[in-house]
């Protein structure tokens, strides 16, 4: 049983078989309510947890709190690969348009494409919906810029306007220790300087 414990927390990013064991150790040992309320915080997660059938980001309900929010902005769509990502961008209160969830990356190699992705969903919805601003916001990773770009192209038979986010130096960031793709996007991303 402890194993299968140990296996189970192994299943979670970055946690390999030391953590694991220290974390079954701490709740057995110190923390069993904890570990009972971490087990049915799980279960309820589990049972009750989807995809928004609008964005299909992760939700407790079959619309999403941002999807049924009509103080956003429909005519902006934010693409962006998971639930996560919608997370840091809401943390900025800079966006206040809507989303569309990729749950993942073009990867041909892994067996992922525009299906595995819902770009047919996507389509439909830029076919439908009014949306006159796709803002990519894919990693910067090869398979992230290769996914934006299918978008792209995708996006320009209904002529809608497709930004891509900047990328660059983050703020406190110093030249001395960026890598030279991040000079080179913070360069070629740069804009009028207004003071």
């Amino acid at each position: 049983m402890i194993e299968t414990l140990n296996k189970a927390f192994c299943a979670l990013p970055g946690v390999g078989k030391k953590t694991a064991q220290r974390f079954v150790y701490h709740l057995l040992e110190r923390n069993r309510d904890g570990g009972m309320e971490l087990a049915k915080a799980l279960i309820d997660a589990m049972e009750q947890v989807g995809h928004c059938s609008s964005c299909r980001t992760l939700s407790e309900k079959d619309i999403c709190n941002i999807c049924i929010n009509n103080h956003r902005t429909n005519t902006q769509l934010c693409i962006v690969e998971t639930p996560s990502d919608i997370h840091a961008i809401e943390q900025s209160s800079a966006y206040k348009g809507k989303y569309f969830v990729l749950s993942g990356y073009l990867s041909p190699i892994d067996g992922i494409g525009a299906s595995e992705l819902g770009l047919d969903a996507l389509e439909q919805k830029l076919h439908k919906q009014g949306i006159e601003e796709i803002i990519l916001a894919t990693n910067a990773t090869i398979e992230g810029e290769v996914t934006a770009h299918y978008i792209s192209n995708m996006a320009k038979q209904f002529d809608i306007r497709i930004t891509r986010i900047a990328h660059g130096l983050p703020i406190g960031g110093e030249l001395e220790y960026a890598d030279i793709n991040t000079i080179a996007h913070a360069l070629s991303g740069r804009k009028d300087y207004n003071y």
